[in-house]
């Protein structure tokens, strides 16, 4: 890797760092091709990212960001797990290394806040936005639907009592 690559590498962590809510710092203890673009994958579909990087670089590109704190965390082979929804990456990165002993979680940072690895575990555990989203709208709407049903109720015994009295006249 040249001098140019380098500052390449750590320009665009340095961005990655300043627009991810969360970086979940995880130690490779023997990740096949397969197993590591199997979490590559499942963090693509949660809207996440994984990158194996460089420690000196990324604790160059640590510089000037609130994840300053992950600096001595990166230390081996390391890999960054990252998210703009703060508990996507955490929450991919623990469900992986459930399934296989060849990833370990190291520990994370929310911003200035540094998370050890029990940290990273309960954040894994809290729904992501989406999940939120949905439940907002959800408790939106309940209350719309519920006045729908009550103003059409009485309209609807109405209806049924015209139309008993419209059958007992034709009989």
């Amino acid at each position: 890797m040249d001098r140019g690559q380098k500052a390449a590498a750590v320009a665009e962590l340095k961005q990655t760092f300043s627009e991810v809510g969360v970086v979940v710092v995880t130690r490779n203890l023997g990740l096949t091709v397969a197993q590591s673009t199997q979490l590559r994958t499942k963090m693509r579909e949660a809207g996440a990212s994984y990158k194996v990087s460089k420690n000196k670089l990324a604790k160059i590109a640590l510089d000037g960001t609130d994840y300053l704190s992950l600096g001595d965390m990166l230390t081996g082979p390391v890999g960054l797990a990252t998210s703009i929804d703060p508990v996507a990456a955490a929450k991919v990165v623990v469900d992986f290394a459930k399934t296989t002993d060849k990833i370990e979680i190291v520990g994370g940072a929310m911003g200035a806040t540094a998370l050890n690895v029990e940290g990273v575990k309960a954040l894994a555990t809290l729904p992501s936005l989406d999940e939120l989203r949905a439940k907002i709208v959800g408790l939106v709407q309940a209350p719309a639907q519920k006045l729908a049903s009550i103003t059409q109720a009485p309209a609807g015994q109405l209806a049924r009592v015209f139309g008993a009295y419209g059958a007992k006249e034709a009989a």
